[in-house]
């Protein structure tokens, strides 16, 4: 089996680095790993165009690089698309919309083999990351499993307020707070910067911290890691593709309206 470097670095208790991609072209994975600098690229599906050839095509390019790949699965179907995705040979999944252990019990159960000891309901199959069926059903597949690291968003009220008990969910390894969401969900759309919405994130970061689970933070520059390494957060996903983009664009865009409006 290939291994999961963001499994090992979480084992090993090492900081990781990801990024975040919304195209569904292979090559801007490439492009990720031609950098050597990252540990892991998301595949953000929640708000992407896919099919499920997609899935495959960057699994595959993702594996010519020393990293490994997540994907941000939205509410529904969030079993099928946890499944199918792993099948294709993306190693780790991040569910959106978690509210209470009931959806906690099923993110965990889309990932983990339906075997007696480890209780999930993922079956063995003909995949592409079991070999077509060269592993299905074997120990191997029990084990590939167990490696997939998965991680919850926490962005809703009630998610908040039920953390402890989500948290205490057996199978959970990463969680990662959403104030957009979050901000919603309170009556204050935006405000990401309400006391509710940073009194929020800290307490889900001092809570995952003390249960054993790893917090994630999403930032855009480099510089704002600081209050969240302050904090002991030691993972983290940077930079968005479309967000890139736009910055790019508007800021050479106002330039060059500048140097005509000034030729």
């Amino acid at each position: 089996m290939r291994k999961n470097r963001l499994s090992e670095l979480l084992k090993a208790d090492k900081p990781s680095i990801g990024t975040h991609v919304h195209s569904p072209w292979p090559t801007v994975m490439e492009l990720v790993g031609l950098t050597g600098m990252y540990d892991y690229v998301e595949y953000v599906s929640e708000y992407a165009p896919y099919d499920l050839h997609t899935f495959e095509n960057l699994a595959r390019a993702i594996e010519l690089y020393d990293m490994s790949s997540m994907i941000k699965v939205e509410q529904e179907p969030r079993s099928h698309l946890a499944s199918r995705a792993i099948g294709a040979g993306i190693q780790n999944v991040l569910f959106a919309d978690v509210r209470n252990v009931s959806d906690a019990r099923e993110c965990v159960n889309a990932v983990r083999a339906e075997t007696p000891k480890t209780g999930g309901q993922h079956g063995a199959s003909m995949r592409r990351n079991m070999g077509f069926g060269m592993a299905g059903g074997l120990p191997e597949f029990v084990d590939a499993m167990e490696d997939v690291v998965i991680a919850v968003m926490i962005e809703k009220a009630p998610a908040v307020e039920n953390l402890e008990a989500i948290l205490a969910v057996g199978g959970l390894d990463m969680v990662q707070f959403g104030p957009g969401d979050f901000s919603m969900s309170i009556g204050h759309p935006g405000e990401y910067g309400n006391e509710r919405v940073k009194e929020a994130e800290k307490f889900v970061i001092e809570t995952s911290l003390k249960m054993g689970v790893a917090p994630r933070a999403e930032i855009s520059a480099p510089d704002q890691a600081r209050r969240y390494l302050d904090m002991g957060v030691k993972h983290f996903c940077i930079g968005t593709d479309v967000s890139i983009l736009m910055d790019w664009f508007r800021a050479n865009g106002e330039e060059m309206r500048r140097v005509l409006e000034g030729a």
